[in-house]
């Protein structure tokens, strides 16, 4: 039986635990292939295994057209009576604003899943995650479900990662997932309509009803769990613990962060073995 353990000292994002997927040892052209069974265009996937720290592991990005931003993720939909203009919530990486009328309502993201030629395992847990991440931004903007949507780009973005999380996951032939407290920052972090408190609170609302472990490193005044990784989480991690005694380490994996940050922003992973 194959483990995954999240080390998870530097919070996580769908790039972080993409990247540190690959740097297991995932054949990248074999990942891009499956991924393309996703069918949807724009996009071009960057990995690159690069030092930080001194210490060597694997850069995943999603590249979009450089004409827009990529980081722009949820929309809330706010009636026009109420608000002037919409607000964009990005869902990995950062916090933009935006007019665009280009946007994806949840079920329209499930249907782009439900209509590839990905693995039945791959589209439930990609469709769980969307829900998880549509519902706590609902909750916190006192919105209908129906009403949640993203940003075109924003959407895409987020669809690559969160698809390509499990892409990785099956390739990888992971039985179970583990994994340590999570490590958050602490402080605010700056959005088009002022500061933000960390945790985001679209994370903080993914938290109610669950017992998942976080604390939050006051010597860092930046987020480092992201909605998409929380969702990632919340949907894969069977138990939040130690490494059990039971589990040998085979392989050794990290996926950086996009945030600079006095130390080491990375997820370490690890592949690990049950002992005979």
């Amino acid at each position: 039986m194959r483990t995954l353990y999240l080390d998870a000292f530097s919070g996580i994002s769908g790039d972080m635990f993409i990247g540190a997927l690959l740097d297991l040892g995932i054949d990248f052209k074999q990942f891009k292939t499956e991924l393309a069974k996703l069918n949807v265009p724009g996009y071009h996937l960057h990995a690159e295994r690069i030092a930080k720290s001194s210490i060597y592991g694997t850069d995943f990005d999603v590249h979009l057209p450089d004409a827009v931003h990529k980081d722009a993720g949820f929309i809330e939909a706010i009636p026009a009576q109420h608000h002037e203009h919409s607000h964009i919530h990005e869902a990995d990486h950062g916090h933009s604003h935006s007019h665009s009328d280009e946007v994806r309502h949840l079920k329209e993201v499930e249907a782009i899943i439900d209509h590839s030629d990905l693995s039945d395992y791959v589209k439930t847990n990609a469709k769980r995650v969307f829900t998880e991440i549509a519902q706590s931004e609902a909750v916190v903007h006192n919105l209908p479900l129906s009403d949640v949507h993203f940003h075109e780009v924003g959407a895409l973005d987020s669809i690559v990662d969160i698809v390509g999380a499990f892409v990785a996951l099956e390739l990888l032939g992971v039985d179970q997932v583990y994994s340590s407290e999570l490590t958050d920052g602490s402080g605010f972090i700056k959005v088009a309509h002022g500061l933000m408190p960390v945790p985001v609170p679209a994370v903080m609302q993914m938290r109610v009803g669950s017992s998942i472990p976080i604390k939050q490193n006051r010597n860092l005044n930046t987020e480092l769990i992201t909605p998409t990784g929380m969702g990632i989480v919340k949907t894969i991690v069977d138990q939040f613990c130690p490494i059990p005694n039971d589990q040998t380490i085979m392989q050794v994996g990290y996926g950086f962060g996009n945030r600079e940050t006095p130390q080491l922003n990375a997820l370490r992973v690890m592949l690990c073995e049950k002992k005979n």
